[in-house]
């Protein structure tokens, strides 16, 4: 998606009144339901410049925030130091399984490289007020995920979210300092589409919206 309205309003929502009958409401329709999940080895050059990552990146603080914790920080890995990723990568593999081929360790190692833009989204679980559960910390964390998401979709890059087991490892915590009580969620990967598959159909209301009986 690369519409010069949606990148306007994303600088000025108050813009819409001047772009036909592109409300507000309609703007935010069409642009979530343009984000779509495009797998990292679809994404290439160019990704963002560092002018539109800001603007991304800064779509996070605009997140529900009860406390005004900040329970999230996010890591950007640039291109020069991917192989420090890889190999981190290749560790957690091999710490789970020692018996793992050279293949499924270079396959492991690979994943490090692709997406022009790479970021680890980090929750803080347990810093500051101790009332706010981890529940609602980690729903902010994905708020302020799929701020930048969408941020991403209006500039017209695509965009993914992928975990796995070296989220956990303890490699990957050594290299990203992770504090008591930090998790690493995912990793944010975005760039320009190489290929796209059709929107998938998305789920109705009726399926996850019930309403409470009066007794």
């Amino acid at each position: 998606m690369n519409s010069p309205v949606l990148a306007s309003l994303l600088i000025d929502p108050t813009l819409s009144t001047a772009h036909d009958d592109c409300s507000a409401a309609h703007f935010a329709q069409e642009l979530i339901h343009a984000r779509q999940t495009v797998l990292p080895k679809r994404l290439v050059d160019p990704g963002p410049s560092a002018e539109q990552l800001h603007q991304i990146c800064l779509a996070a603080s605009a997140a529900p925030d009860h406390g005004k914790l900040m329970p999230w920080r996010f890591v950007l890995i640039p291109a020069a130091a991917r192989h420090r990723l890889a190999k981190v990568f290749e560790e957690a593999l091999l710490s789970r399984d020692p018996h793992a081929t050279l293949e499924q360790i270079a396959q492991a190692a690979e994943k490090a490289y692709r997406a022009p833009t790479l970021i680890l989204a980090i929750a803080k679980t347990t810093a500051g007020d101790p009332g706010i559960d981890s529940y609602e910390r980690m729903v902010s964390v994905g708020c302020a995920i799929q701020n930048m998401l969408l941020t991403a979709t209006a500039l017209g890059f695509g965009s993914a979210l992928t975990s796995g087991k070296a989220l956990r490892s303890s490699q990957l915590s050594a290299l990203f300092s992770l504090e008591t009580g930090e998790v690493a969620v995912c990793f944010l990967s975005i760039g320009t589409v190489s290929s796209r598959k059709p929107i998938r159909i998305r789920p109705a209301v009726h399926d996850y919206l019930t309403t409470l009986a009066e007794a």
